[in-house]
């Protein structure tokens, strides 16, 4: 059987799976920082995070923890002041518009059926940033905008509603729970799957998982988010990088 695990395997199939989007592998910038993309980086990045509830908030700490500055945000920014004041002076607590105008990457973690009118009402503030985006469309929740959502698959609706943003699906299959307690745990970490059409944005987006402590693992192009959406294979949150590659390596064999 192939190894998944090899780098140039990996390459190839985001490669294909992207519709021939190359790979960032040039110099390029966020907020005007120069890094070489995947490559690692201690560089402190700007982090807005758009909703700021279990999955939010547990992100928030990981990261502060991690050396970066966060600004959460939610329609209740005075609740979040609490936690601000907990995490010290690496993050703040504001308005949605603040958030969105503050990071150089954006997580955005909100009920899904509220994707659409942050891509509206935001537009501007999002402009070409990455957005690591973990909702789920859920049909008793977010009512008929749902169905069609998951038919196009996540990542593809995602990057349809907040249109000249760099979209990148990640951390919507992990507990709020899980995310705290397994966060740098010792021997393999748990893998988080990661979907994105920009090469750069993945790169970056992989990056803060290993921050948060997990291992991410690039799935592929935004179509291929259909993979980890709620109730998949890939979604149930405990696999190690080696067992979810070694998924992914079964899945293209049987369906190239």
């Amino acid at each position: 059987m192939t190894d998944f695990s090899s780098a140039d395997i990996i390459r190839r199939r985001l490669l294909a799976i992207a519709a021939g989007l190359p790979v960032a592998t040039t110099l390029a910038a966020i907020g005007g920082r120069k890094v070489m993309a995947g490559e690692p980086t201690t560089t402190p990045m700007r982090i807005g995070i758009i909703g700021t509830g279990n999955i939010g908030s547990a992100l928030a700490e990981l990261w502060v923890g991690a050396g970066h500055t966060v600004f959460m945000s939610s329609r209740h920014p005075e609740e979040l002041a609490p936690l601000a004041e907990q995490l010290g002076e690496r993050a703040q607590a504001g308005t949605v518009q603040e958030a969105a105008e503050f990071g150089d990457i954006i997580l955005l973690s909100v009920p899904y059926a509220a994707t659409p009118q942050i891509g509206r009402d935001f537009a501007r503030e999002l402009a070409g940033k990455i957005v690591v985006d973990t909702g789920n469309p859920v049909a008793r929740r977010d009512g008929d905008m749902a169905g069609p959502a998951l038919a196009k698959s996540t990542g593809v609706s995602s990057q349809e509603f907040l249109p000249r943003t760099r979209v990148v699906r990640a951390f919507n299959c992990i507990g709020f729970r899980t995310l705290r307690s397994e966060a740098h745990r010792k021997g393999e970490r748990i893998a988080i799957p990661l979907a994105g059409d920009d090469g750069y944005a993945l790169a970056m987006a992989q990056l803060l998982v290993t921050d948060a402590g997990f291992d991410g693992v690039i799935v592929g192009g935004l179509a291929s988010s259909r993979l980890f959406e709620l109730g998949k294979p890939l979604a149930a949150g405990d696999f190690t990088a080696s067992e979810m590659k070694s998924m992914l390596n079964e899945y293209y064999i049987n369906n190239q």
